[in-house]
């Protein structure tokens, strides 16, 4: 028996596509982003399956560097709509903050991914079709989990030496010892 992938048939594509839906809804992101990649295998240009593979993708963040930001980037940015593009591109930040957020880093971290993601949402809701407020909901979104970040500041204060400041006593005077 050789080991290697089958082809599924282009007249399979409906079913699977269920199938990465059902995956998602059971919490099982690695078995839909499988299948995606069948579906993209048998028809590459599909909108469904890449929507689909950024998001299960982005179903495994965690928050660590082991994230695969750039796959559901460029999943997103398969994507033949503009007004699609720059709304999952907004999505894929805003989940890479969440993602962040549960790891618990820090608030500066996270305030500029979710800026990032609102300014994608905005770009996107002026694109948006006749009834699809989801950039505007997601935008929403961002700007209630900002809200509840801890305030923090956001200039950095830099310790400086002044004019009258001097070195500690035991530097100015030799007298420090080496480790050892």
């Amino acid at each position: 028996m050789e080991l290697k992938l089958k082809m599924i048939s282009k007249d399979g594509v409906e079913e699977a596509l269920s199938k990465v839906t059902l995956y998602r809804y059971l919490n099982e992101p690695e078995e839909a982003e499988s299948i995606c990649h069948d579906i993209l295998a048998a028809d590459p240009e599909n909108q469904m399956a890449l929507r689909m593979l950024g998001l299960t993708i982005t179903d495994q963040f965690s928050g660590q560097s082991s994230d695969r930001y750039a796959d559901a980037g460029t999943a997103f940015q398969r994507l033949n709509d503009p007004y699609e593009r720059l709304y999952y591109a907004g999505l894929l930040c805003e989940r890479r903050a969440k993602a962040q957020m549960r790891a618990g880093r820090p608030p500066q971290m996270l305030v500029s991914l979710f800026k990032e993601a609102m300014q994608y949402f905005e770009e996107a809701e002026t694109l948006h079709p006749t009834g699809n407020d989801d950039a505007v909901l997601r935008w929403n979104r961002c700007i209630r989990l900002l809200e509840k970040l801890p305030q923090f500041e956001s200039e950095e204060h830099h310790t400086t030496l002044e004019d009258a400041d001097t070195a500690p006593v035991g530097i100015s005077r030799g007298t420090v010892r080496k480790a050892g």
